[in-house]
């Protein structure tokens, strides 16, 4: 027996249009967000408490936030997540009480 994939909701063409706008829109406020954060206007925390209400920047991957730090780089923030132990892949809304404050330890020291 051989399972198919179930096929996407087919949608109309206005509610394409909405779909690809409202991504769009989540992409320019991420980027937003990310280029605040390496200016200095906005804090970790500060992303991290929006984060939690948020939708949108809840679903900001870690790993962008912290190259977005000043200071931090590629291979920095990967090393980073390694000693904290956050898995690449983990989004903001994602992180626990302990990575947090393990986080925040790190980029305090």
């Amino acid at each position: 027996m051989v399972r198919r994939m179930p096929l996407p909701p087919s949608l109309s063409a206005d509610q394409r249009q909405a779909a690809l706008e409202k991504a769009a829109l989540a992409r320019r406020m991420r980027a937003e967000l990310k280029e605040k954060l390496k200016m200095g206007s906005i804090t970790l925390a500060e992303l991290l408490r929006q984060a939690d209400t948020d939708e949108i920047v809840g679903k900001m991957k870690v790993l962008a936030v912290l190259e977005s730090l000043p200071g931090l780089g590629k291979v920095k923030a990967r090393r980073l997540m390694e000693d904290v132990g956050i898995s690449e892949t983990r989004r903001l809304h994602g992180l626990g009480e302990q990575q947090r404050k393990r986080l925040f330890e790190k980029l305090s020291a």
